[in-house]
């Protein structure tokens, strides 16, 4: 737990310090990626507290997703479809959803006490 917070902040400061500029190509692209790596942050989150937790699918998952939603978002580009949209769906839908089930999760934690 730890080493995550400290990798947040790592994340943070770098961030903020370093200056990334990404051509205007990629504009499309990379939101879909960072959405798609939200997902898997919030999935992890859900698999921790419900004590299913494992590194490795953690880290497939976050490539994995990442990856496919920037290839659909670059094959639409070049289809002339706007394919991303069905990423940016999916992956919202189960962002909202794994922040509903970590809540409710919470929730059953504290009152349980």
């Amino acid at each position: 737990m730890i080493i995550g917070i400290l990798g947040i902040i790592i994340g943070f400061v770098l961030g903020f310090y370093l200056p990334i500029n990404l051509p205007l190509a990629y504009s499309s692209y990379m939101p879909v990626a960072i959405l798609a790596a939200i997902d898997s942050v919030f999935g992890a989150i859900r698999a921790s507290l419900e004590n299913k937790f494992d590194s490795t699918i953690f880290v497939t998952g976050f490539l994995g997703n990442a990856i496919i939603a920037g290839l659909l978002a670059y094959i639409g580009d070049k289809m002339g479809v706007p394919l991303y949209y069905a990423a940016i769906f999916t992956f919202g839908f189960r962002l909202f959803q794994n922040f509903a089930i970590i809540r409710r999760l919470i929730i059953e934690k504290f009152s349980s006490r």
